[in-house]
Parts: C-alpha cells; structure tokens; sequence
C-alpha cells in the first residue's frame, strides 16, 4: 500500500509540473502574440493641423510613440476640424470615437469645474511648479481622479510656459477698461474677466484671427510671440499686452480612453505615457528657444507696440481671481480638494523659488 502510494504521488507530481509547464509554454505563446500584436490609433486635436508647438507637438508624440514601440502602435493625427469639432475632443476619447486627444484641460470646465486646475489658473503655478506638483505633488492622481466618471486617462503633454495678456484693439489702463469688453479668453481667466465687466469668448484658436479682424471681439489671448507670429495677429490687434495673468504655466494634456489603454500590452502602456512626458519636457524647451526669437520680430519688423498691465489692473485681477476661485470652491466638493492641494504645493514651492529662481533673476 505505501509503495502504491507513492506511486501514486509520483504520477500526481509529474502531472502538476507537466501542467506547469504547459502553462508556462502558453504564458510564453501569450508574450510572444502580444509583443507582435499591433495597434491603429486616431488622435484629435483641438489645435489647427501642424500648428508650431501645439499641433506639432500632437505629431511629435505619434511618431515618437510609433518609432519606440517599432511599429507596433501607430497613431493618426487630426487637426480640430477635421475629424471632430475642436471643441468636441473631449466626448470623442470619452466615447471611444478616438483613441486619443491633445487638448488644455480647461476647455472641459462644462464637465467638470475642477480639470482646470491641471492647465492653468489666474495667477497660479508656473510650469516649472506644475510639472513639480502633476509628477511628485500628487497632481496627477487628482487629475486621473477627475477624469475617471468620463473613461479617460490624462497625462501632461506640453506645456508652454508663461503666456502673454492678449491683443487689444484699446489701451487697458485701468481697471475700468475691461468693461465691456469681448475677449476671447478660456477657463478661469474668462471669470475673472466677467467679474471684472467684461464678457469672455470661447473660440478655438483658428478663429481668433478672424474674430479680432472683423471686431467681433475686442481682444484675444493666444498663447505667446511664436504662435501669435504664427497666427498673424499683430495684423489684427495694435497693443500688446503681458503678462499672462490668466495663464502662468500652461500644461496641455494627452487625453487617453482608458479601455483603448488597458488593451495595450504593459510595455505599450509604458511607452505611451514615457512618451507623453517626453514631449511634456521638449514642447516647454521648444517654446522657451522659440518665443525671445518671435517677440524680436514682432517688435522690430512689424511695429507691435508691447505693454504691460499697470500694477493696479494686476492687483484688482489678483483680487478678483481669489473670489471666483473661493466662491466655486464653496459649493463644489471635488473643486475644493483639488483646489486645496493644489494651493498647498504653490505655497510651498513658491517659498522656496522666492530664495532660488526669484532671487537669480534679481541677482542676474
């Protein structure tokens, strides 16, 4: 009876390892099908198609997560407009129409107040600190956290630094001069202008030349000299203005359907994310170089006449911007968390750079 037993042990060991290794062969198979298994993706932009910095931006990021992945994801890029309304890229990686979007998070305030807090607020962090709190703040998990009702995964994807004020058809020389004023100028900003008098447009940005042409509005915010170059504004607005109040670090966003993600093998879902920060770092880099060069042609061969809000304007702005963000605050649970978190890491950080990058620029 022992020796039957262990027989019996002997046929029940070999059993389980010739059922290991089988299932180690069909985990080797698996591995093996997955790494050649290949993915077509669409990204929609809410930019024009190979608009300098935002646009090709968007095509960096396909190429280079085509070229990483050797193949075996490759991606398309439409320009706002061409395959959905800029405006509409949002609901389209929501809905699972496109795989991917390139896009500023403040655009969807209509979804949800809080995702403009990881594009950029009045007065708020410049993309040196938001690149500081999205990786190592825990911003990003917020931000994941807001986007997750919509079936959407962000990640930062550019960022193009301080922007300026705005073209103007008038002199702001006070506070006063914003009344009235139609301005096309998204997110956050365009409340603290409505708090101010004046009325807040949303265009995207292949309208704005158009719009501030024909007068339909009064002044337009862009982005900063290289794409306002780009756009030809200075034919279409005489002053203009800085800083930019409204957006200090602009982060743009990678807008990822989250099911068309958890299809991915990991080393793919590893790939599009180290890309996307990857172009987060070089787009700040590309518009650091680009925009000195721009202004200097905006100023010296097209006559641009550069100016700077008065301190008061800033001040009264300044004012206005902590209420709009206070009172939203007060009757939005998820704006508040984030908001606090948010103005948790500013404050530090903001301590620190008063004695490190605010103190060279001085001592320099």
């Amino acid at each position: 009876m022992k020796r039957r037993d262990f027989l019996t042990s002997l046929g029940t060991g070999a059993l389980a390892a010739t059922s290991i290794a089988a299932c180690a062969r069909q985990e080797t198979t698996s591995r093996t099908s997955r790494s050649s298994q290949t993915f077509r993706w669409k990204l929609a932009t809410t930019w024009p198609p190979n608009f300098p910095g935002l646009g090709t931006g968007a095509n960096d990021l396909a190429e280079m997560i085509e070229a990483v992945s050797g193949g075996r994801l490759t991606i398309r890029v439409y320009g706002g407009g061409e395959l959905v309304p800029a405006f509409e890229t949002f609901d389209a990686v929501s809905r699972g129409t496109v795989e991917m979007g390139h896009s500023a998070a403040y655009y969807w305030k209509g979804k949800t107040e809080a995702c403009q807090f990881f594009a950029s607020i009045p007065f708020g962090m410049n993309a040196q600190e938001m690149n500081g709190w999205l990786y190592h703040g825990g911003g990003w998990e917020l931000w994941r956290e807001v986007y997750a009702p919509f079936n959407i995964l962000p990640a930062p994807c550019g960022n193009s630094g301080v922007q300026m004020g705005g073209w103007f058809h008038r002199e702001i020389n006070s506070i006063d001069d914003l009344k009235g004023l139609n301005m096309r100028i998204p997110g956050l900003g365009g409340e603290v202008l409505r708090r101010a008098g004046g009325t807040p447009v949303s265009l995207p940005g292949g309208e704005i030349f158009t719009a501030l042409q024909t007068g339909s509005v009064d002044a337009s915010e862009w982005i900063g000299p290289y794409n306002d170059l780009a756009f030809g504004l200075y034919q279409a607005a005489k002053y203009y203005y800085y800083p930019g109040w409204h957006e200090p670090g602009s982060t743009l966003e990678a807008l990822i359907n989250k099911d068309a993600f958890e299809a991915l093998p990991a080393d793919l879902q590893a790939i599009v994310l180290t890309c996307c920060r990857a172009v987060n770092d070089n787009m700040l880099a590309e518009y650091t170089a680009r925009n000195h060069e721009a202004l200097r042609v905006l100023i010296d061969e097209h006559g641009v006449e550069l100016r700077r809000f008065p301190d008061a304007v800033l001040s009264k702005l300044k004012e206005l911007a902590d209420e709009v963000l206070d009172e939203i605050a007060a009757g939005n649970a998820l704006f508040k968390k984030v908001y606090d978190r948010y103005r948790t890491f500013r404050d530090q950080v903001a301590a620190w750079h008063v004695i490190s990058e605010q103190a060279i620029y001085e001592a320099r």
